[in-house]
């Protein structure tokens, strides 16, 4: 049987396919490379030791979907492809919305008529908004801020309900702060255009490709006055898909998960902490707010340790060790 993975070649989506192959499970990738170099896919296919499909199309294309699902013998969907950019979201909010919601239709349409039986959603913890409580649990109130959680919220809506009366079971990860590479340094993350997450911003000033860190705001109400976030390895989050495409859901048709570590960092901790695994200083101004940034959020993870048999198991130096590794072998691969 066989995983059709959307956005297969993007940085979540090309650490689940190592994990998924691990399992020596099949997998189609799926993924129009908007957002993604195709160099991932032969260092995908030199990790993974296989002679991956890849598929280059868009995951609202119907033809294509149709197209793959009756060739291959697809009995399972990850989705990941779609724009995913907070402060981007509220610029372009409509491209947002059609993006990420045309796509998840698609799919789900056709995993209604081809009769798939799992459909696992790369959601995302934006979807609670600001937290009235920490840790954030999956019974906590939605209330996203943003048009992209917005987008990620009626996604899950839309899954739960095609799930509700046929075989299709959805799994909706509810994932935080993805960061780090695969341990060889062979993939990791590669922002096209300007890098909008801490981790990969921190890694260029250390690699001195950039001259200093911009901290949005220190006049929050936490410790020391950054935002605070729970920052999870990307092969913890990659091992947690396939935690939930194998997992024995029960009567549940639709059932919602947070990936996370459970434990919350500020910036100016991974600062220090990028600092000290990198052996270089960390030089940064501090400038104003950044919108629709929320001042903390970190996971409850005990639904997932319970049900899915997952929980995180890499530090943060670790992931800051594996990212530093990555960038570093892409930087002397450059001419």
């Amino acid at each position: 049987m066989t995983t059709l993975v959307t956005g297969g070649a993007g940085y979540v989506g090309s650490h689940t396919v190592v994990a998924l192959c691990a399992t020596g499970r099949e997998v189609v990738i799926l993924d129009d490379f908007s957002n993604a170099k195709h160099g991932v896919v032969d260092a995908l296919r030199a990790l993974t030791r296989t002679q991956l499909d890849v598929v280059e199309a868009d995951a609202a294309d119907r033809v294509a979907i149709d197209q793959i699902c009756r060739s291959r013998n697809i009995d399972s969907i990850i989705h990941f492809a779609a724009h995913k950019s907070v402060p981007e979201s509220i610029l372009e909010p409509l491209r947002y919305y059609r993006n990420n919601l045309a796509s998840t239709l698609t799919l789900a349409e056709a995993a209604l008529e081809r009769g798939i039986a799992r459909f696992v959603l790369s959601s995302s913890a934006v979807v609670y908004g600001k937290a009235a409580e920490l840790p954030v649990t999956e019974t906590s109130p939605l209330a996203p801020e943003s048009p992209y959680g917005a987008t990620k919220q009626m996604c899950e809506r839309i899954l739960a309900d095609a799930s509700a009366d046929s075989r299709l079971q959805s799994v909706l990860l509810r994932y935080f702060n993805p960061v780090g590479a695969h341990p060889s340094g062979d993939i990791g993350e590669i922002p096209l255009g300007e890098p909008q997450n801490l981790v990969p911003v921190v890694m260029e000033v250390a690699l001195g490709t950039r001259s200093k860190l911009q901290i949005f705001g220190d006049d929050y109400n936490t410790p020391d006055g950054t935002t605070i976030r729970d920052y999870i390895h990307v092969m913890d989050l990659a091992e947690g898909h396939v935690a939930a495409l194998e997992a024995n859901l029960g009567s549940h048709s639709s059932r919602a998960f947070n990936l996370g570590t459970g434990v919350g960092t500020s910036v100016h901790e991974v600062v220090r902490a990028a600092s000290e695994v990198t052996q270089r200083e960390i030089p940064f101004d501090v400038v104003g707010r950044r919108p629709g940034d929320l001042s903390e959020s970190w996971a409850d993870c005990r639904r997932a340790a319970t049900e899915l048999g997952w929980s995180a198991q890499r530090e943060l130096k670790q992931m800051l060790g594996d990212h530093w590794r990555f960038l570093r072998r892409q930087s002397r691969r450059v001419p």
